[in-house]
């Protein structure tokens, strides 16, 4: 019998390694990698089994969970509660209002202050929201779009006073505007200023906060709203070409942004078919990276990704199968290798998460980290019959998509006809039909159901948040020194009028406590506003 133990050193309370080779149960090692000689191996283009070479095998990937709501001091203490229970980077749900730029104290926003996320109107709320939070020691992914670049700059205020400088900060933007227009509807601007403003955020940060992810191109909602695996890589690919041929339009070379372009997908309870699709998208991205767009640096052709596991399959009625949906989620996800996961909390289906729940889903996290031996070898599927030929399907069928979309000329003239939008409809109606027949199975809905659900009690958010966030904007309004921010906002106007980097006056403005409704109004003076058809 081989004596290791001279040679084994443990990592956690349960995972031990024999010269980087994990131990099994039965205590012989499990090879960091297996394949043949000569193949395709983890971290090598067109990375089909991972964009690193040792994934999970030397650290587990970032474990986020999505949170927000109410008032920033609200979302402070869930976050402070996540952070001691071992999440390792955040990720801020903001409220409508938000999302759509106004303030909480406009018309519009009555009714939706804090509801689905937290509300944000200034500075002094994302003082508020980070208070105590390390932002040089913690990554901060915000899920944010039509003003990403305004919240960026109010956490990088916000970091500056904390005394961190921009090259420390990491985290992401969602930043992704054109799904928006495809399947969410939070947009703002018309798509071309829209790209405009990408664009800037791409040069801004590759100068200011050069770490940061700055732009997160997501399929998630367009599979929430009804897209296929393949229509949820393919019409996200497609809006990825439509970035970077904007940002190289703007003067950038390709290598000095594509790095920090990072995707967002979902992950279903189909396990085998989300694998495949996970794979197939880092094969074709890289292969349009490198071949299309003649990027040279091999991080720019590295297709790296966020997973939220499927909210749309959550259900309210015994809502703690939830938790085995969840779990199976997750799980695909990391065997397709996710650079970080949000596992949604069983009780979404109902209102927002409450406390036990959130700590759940986290919790579902580290059993798959930490409990299983998922992370004792890189790419276990590579291999698998199944997979490989649902990889190569996934990955033909999407191409065939793609090229549909620029049959239209781009992605963003594809989106004003409603070409994508009319082909998740179409899939959303026939899945309908099919949980209505029982043709697809949903359990606790079309069976296994029970006569009588057992109550749950949600989480509510206090409806008073809203006429203390209209306080808080007035003394705002009030305090601050309001003809040196009319001076800003001036200069704000002039540049977006012009072809200048929107962001640093949109920085001085927000300096000044400018709002984040004051500055997408700004904006919506020289830009306008986005009026989608009403029928296609």
């Amino acid at each position: 019998m081989l004596n290791t133990s001279a040679l084994v050193t443990t990592l956690g309370p349960t995972i031990a390694y024999v010269n980087q080779r994990r131990l099994s149960e039965s205590g012989f090692p499990i090879e960091p990698v297996y394949g043949p000689e000569g193949g395709e191996r983890p971290g090598e283009y067109p990375f089909t089994r991972g964009v690193y070479p040792t994934m999970y095998t030397s650290r587990p990937w970032t474990m986020r969970q999505y949170a927000g709501f109410g008032t920033a001091a609200e979302s402070n203490a869930r976050y402070h509660q996540l952070l001691n229970a071992g999440t390792m980077g955040l990720s801020v749900a903001f409220d409508l209002p938000t999302q759509m730029g106004y303030d909480s104290d406009e018309a519009i926003a009555h009714g939706e202050v804090g509801k689905v996320g937290v509300a944000i109107d200034s500075i002094e709320d994302m003082r508020v929201l980070f208070r105590d939070i390390p932002l040089d020691k913690v990554s901060t992914s915000m899920t944010i779009n039509a003003p990403g670049s305004v919240l960026l700059l109010l956490y990088q205020l916000v970091a500056e006073e904390q005394g961190v400088a921009g090259g420390a900060l990491n985290g992401t933007i969602q930043n992704d505007i054109l799904k928006e227009y495809i399947a969410r509807g939070t947009y703002i601007f018309p798509p071309k200023p829209s790209l405009r403003l990408v664009a800037d955020t791409f040069a801004y940060c590759r100068a200011e906060v050069p770490k940061w992810n700055t732009i997160s191109i997501s399929g998630y909602h367009m599979a929430e709203a009804g897209a296929t695996p393949v229509q949820e890589i393919a019409f996200t690919l497609a809006n990825g070409i439509e970035y970077v041929r904007a940002a190289v339009s703007a003067g950038l070379a390709v290598d000095d942004f594509a790095p920090r372009l990072s995707f967002f997908f979902v992950a279903r309870t189909t396990l085998l078919e989300e694998i495949a699709k996970f794979r197939a998208a880092r094969r074709i991205w890289a292969r349009i990276m490198r071949e299309d767009f003649g990027a040279k640096d091999p991080k720019s052709w590295m297709l790296r990704f966020h997973t939220q596991t499927a909210g749309v399959q959550l259900t309210a009625q015994q809502p703690e199968v939830n938790l085995v949906r969840v779990a199976v989620q997750g799980l695909g996800a990391v065997l397709g290798g996710t650079q970080s996961l949000h596992t949604n909390s069983f009780d979404e289906a109902i209102a927002l998460p409450t406390e036990k729940a959130a700590r759940l889903a986290l919790r579902t996290q580290q059993v798959l980290a930490y409990e299983t031996d998922l992370t004792a070898t890189v790419d276990p599927f590579a291999g698998s019959y199944a997979i490989e030929a649902m990889t190569d399907t996934i990955e033909e069928q999407a191409n065939d998509l793609i090229r549909r979309v620029f049959d239209h000329g781009s992605s963003v003239e594809a989106i004003e006809v409603g070409f994508q939008k009319r082909e998740i409809e179409s899939s959303a109606y026939r899945t309908a039909l099919e949980v209505d027949s029982g043709e697809r199975i949903v359990v606790g809905v079309n069976k296994f159901t029970l006569n009588v659900e057992e109550p749950y009690e949600p989480l509510r958010v206090d409806p008073t948040i809203e006429v203390a966030q209209r306080d808080r904007l007035a003394a705002l309004r009030r305090d601050r020194d309001n003809d040196a921010l009319a001076r800003a906002m001036a200069e704000l106007e002039k540049t977006a009028a012009g072809n200048g980097n929107v962001l640093y006056p949109m920085k001085e403005a927000l300096r000044l406590s400018a709002t984040v409704g004051e500055v997408c109004h700004t904006l919506r003076r020289v830009w306008g506003t986005y009026q989608p058809r009403e029928t296609f």
